[in-house]
């Protein structure tokens, strides 16, 4: 508190309020410059309010530098907004309106994935409930159904919760994998096309047909081929030749 009895982060910029709204249409350029003025004392005297509701979302993967820098942008959104007319205390205006820059900030900034709404809310829901029911003397790891339990979710809702936890951040294919000697990295463990399937598939499909693989080395018609295949008169001379690019589907 300071010396005349009024918080830090809660300042009495009633003054500064209504002078600005008497500003919102500035007669000349004198009258504009004030304006600019008193907006930029009224933000300053309300940014550690801003900064403080800012640190209350520390701790979940964004630098606390970077959410009082979206703090500070709600705070001017809600100095720009604000009508002292209403009756209403500026601080019942700000917050939610800060808080509200800052919640969307991480919906829609800082998940590598694509969740929807509902899904991130769930799991907000969790992690929180997670963290309390860790908190208490005693706890072990809260399982899905003591998280079920705790918040009133469904098991299934717990689950699909649990699961957009992981989703929040994503691992680069040149991350290590944990628990084995050699340095692997992730992208090792991917998957890649493997073009020998096209091969499978096509010889499958000849023999099912009728038609020998060895009709494409030998000097047979290529009527005879079409006629004793699946395969049209086209198809067959592509093939032969060594321009068939993919297999179309059999005639019945």
């Amino acid at each position: 508190m300071d010396a005349d009895g009024q918080g830090l982060d809660d300042p009495d910029t009633t003054a500064g309020f209504r002078r600005l709204a008497e500003l919102v249409d500035p007669a000349g350029p004198a009258d504009g410059q004030e304006r600019e003025r008193l907006r930029a004392e009224v933000i300053c005297a309300w940014l550690p309010m801003a900064y403080r509701l800012a640190s209350r979302f520390r701790r979940r993967g964004e630098a606390l530098e970077d959410l009082r820098q979206v703090a500070a942008v709600g705070l001017v959104k809600a100095v720009d907004r604000y009508d002292p007319d209403l009756g209403n205390a500026f601080a019942s205006y700000a917050i939610p309106t800060i808080t509200g820059e800052i919640k969307r900030h991480f919906r829609d900034r800082l998940w590598s994935v694509h969740v929807p709404r509902r899904v991130q809310e769930l799991c907000n829901t969790v992690r929180v409930a997670r963290a309390e029911l860790s908190a208490e003397p005693l706890a072990g790891v809260p399982s899905d159904s003591d998280v079920a339990a705790h918040t009133g979710l469904s098991p299934e809702e717990v689950r699909e919760g649990v699961g957009a936890l992981h989703s929040f951040s994503a691992l680069s294919t040149d991350a290590e994998v944990a628990g084995v000697v050699g340095g692997l990295r992730l992208g090792d463990t991917l998957g890649d096309v493997d073009t020998a399937f096209d091969l499978v598939v096509d010889r499958a499909t000849s023999r099912s047909s009728g038609a020998s693989t060895s009709y494409f080395r030998a000097p047979v018609a290529v009527p005879v081929l079409a006629a004793t295949s699946c395969w049209s008169r086209v198809t067959v001379s592509r093939r032969s030749t060594g321009t068939e690019v993919a297999r179309p589907p059999c005639r019945r």
